[in-house]
């Protein structure tokens, strides 16, 4: 029996999440572990029971979607709404995280950020101190 490894199951579901997304400009999904167990996702979309950006049209300030929350933040607010405690944990995500979102992961006590896909940003994203980000190669 081939199992799969962690890193790359992992990697699949939070691809998998990503096609949640409502937010078309780019389709994100995060999923967060702590000791091998999904403790959440999360994928760029509107607030619960608002119009999404699919449907209305983009809400854009200073090139971004202000509309959308991302899905690093939205996987970081389950763990908040539900009481799942992050520190130590790692976070797959299918894309390089923005500066707000790594600021978010890393104030939450994420230790190990794994990517996908490069993301460049518009201003520089140096708030993972103290964490181990690696972009995943299959």
């Amino acid at each position: 029996m081939n199992r799969e490894d962690w890193k790359s199951y992992f990697m699949k579901i939070a691809e998998e999440v990503s096609t949640r997304a409502t937010c078309d400009r780019l389709s994100v999904g995060c999923v967060l572990i702590k000791d091998n167990r999904i403790i959440a996702t999360g994928f760029n979309g509107s607030v619960s029971g608002h119009e999404h950006c699919d449907e209305v049209g983009h809400l854009m300030y200073e090139g971004g979607c202000k509309r959308t929350i991302h899905a690093e933040l939205n996987a970081l607010l389950q763990c908040a709404r539900y009481g799942a405690a992050t520190t130590g944990a790692t976070a797959y995500v299918t894309h390089y995280p923005c500066p707000e979102c790594m600021k978010a992961l890393n104030q939450a006590g994420i230790k190990k950020v794994y990517y996908k896909h490069f993301y460049a940003h518009r201003y520089e994203n140096n708030f993972d101190e103290g964490m181990e980000v690696t972009q995943y190669e299959i």
